[in-house]
């Protein structure tokens, strides 16, 4: 789905991201049907103490318990259908899993990948509160979760996180979910920051996907949207010029501006896009420009419908 990626260049990522003091590491079991998390496992042996694991569960690619979320294929190309499921014992199970991909004896975030309509999310979090009870998790967190569910899943645990997408051009989490994350004190992981490279500047009118690349068919890459964001970008680049910085650097520093989101969670293949996504938190916006992009952000209108 994003194009794949080099195991020598992830490994050599992670450690870069580690020196730079990059602490967070995000990964899931769906990821590479567990390929990621052992990657993650084999970067960080031996420096367990520098870094936060953050994984997650409740995406399954064996058996069809649970709702039916999407097709896919395995790392062999055979298909496979992925399905939403976040039972007690599956969550309990999954968590045992990734430990053993990981290499470790605890997880620092476990999330709950996607809500699962077929499970009570009562049973969920009491699967994520006896985790912590064993020490094999230190924090429960959720992915995806609406205002509603936080609210539900609040009544059963310490909720710590929720991972959402959240970018410039993405914003409908500050009409419910990252005022209630606000007044709660649940730290809000912002996933997709620029967009999948659409607020990069590089996703031109010519750009040419590859063959399977889901940004294609995605209504945020469509040439007109394109042609909006692109424009808009050209008019907050005088920022990111006067700060010697990158549009990319900008947005993703933008991001960690706004009130309540603790993490903009930025991709990275190699070492080079580990250095460059580090360098957005060697500036400071002032209120200013800050001011100047938000008044220039409310004047884009996206054709999504």
């Amino acid at each position: 789905m994003w194009g794949g990626a080099d195991q020598e260049d992830a490994l050599k990522a992670i450690q870069q991201a580690i020196d730079l003091g990059i602490t967070s590491i995000d990964t899931a079991p769906v990821y590479g049907f567990g390929r990621s998390e052992e990657i993650v496992g084999q970067a960080i042996h031996g420096q367990r103490d520098k870094v936060e694991l953050l994984t997650k569960c409740g995406l399954k690619w064996e058996g069809t318990q649970g709702v039916f979320y999407f097709d896919s294929v395995d790392n062999q190309g055979n298909p496979l259908k992925i399905y939403k499921y976040s039972g007690k014992q599956s969550v309990i199970e999954e968590c045992e899993r990734s430990l053993k991909r990981l290499k470790t004896d605890y997880i620092d975030l476990y999330q709950v990948h996607w809500p699962d309509d077929s499970t009570p999310i009562a049973e969920t979090m009491e699967a994520l509160r006896q985790l912590t009870d064993e020490g094999k998790i230190r924090a429960a967190g959720v992915s995806n979760y609406s205002k509603a569910q936080m609210q539900e899943a609040d009544d059963h645990i310490v909720l710590a996180s929720n991972q959402v997408p959240y970018s410039m051009v993405k914003r409908d989490i500050e009409n419910g979910v990252l005022p209630y994350a606000r007044e709660h004190d649940i730290a809000i992981i912002a996933y997709s920051p620029l967009e999948r490279g659409l607020l990069t500047g590089k996703i031109t009118d010519e750009y040419v996907f590859n063959p399977g690349d889901h940004r294609a068919d995605n209504p945020y890459f469509s040439l007109e949207n394109r042609r909006r964001v692109n424009a808009f970008l050209q008019q907050i680049k005088p920022v990111a010029n006067d700060l010697g910085v990158s549009l990319g650097q900008l947005v993703i520093h933008w991001t960690l501006q706004q009130p309540g989101v603790s993490v903009a969670l930025v991709g990275a293949r190699n070492q080079e896009q580990v250095i460059a996504n580090a360098a957005s938190l060697d500036f400071q916006l002032s209120p200013d420009a800050i001011e100047e992009i938000n008044q220039k952000l409310s004047q884009l209108a996206l054709a999504l419908a």
